[in-house]
């Protein structure tokens, strides 16, 4: 992975945990946590859609499969703080 494609997946991971963080809390988490989020998000969502047999598509579909990734990490995540 080159320097320009480094900085498009973290740029990625920051709108998707941005994104996870305000639907489910009201609020990101900064930018280093909204970047993590989003990376295991981006994780998590890969694996999910991968065995729903879908594929993600271009830049528009990494940040879908990321956020829907970040989304569910964070309800999990929320689960068991409860617990």
């Amino acid at each position: 992975m080159d320097l320009t494609g480094l900085l498009i997946f973290l740029a990625i991971g920051a709108v998707a945990g941005w994104l996870a963080g305000t639907l489910l809390k009201g609020g990101g988490f900064g930018l280093l946590g909204n970047i993590i989020v989003g990376v295991i998000g981006a994780v998590v969502g890969g694996f999910l859609f991968g065995l729903l047999g879908m594929a993600a598509g271009g830049l528009l579909g990494s940040i879908v499969t990321a956020t829907v990734g970040a989304v569910v990490l964070l309800f999990l995540v929320g689960l068991l703080k409860k617990a």
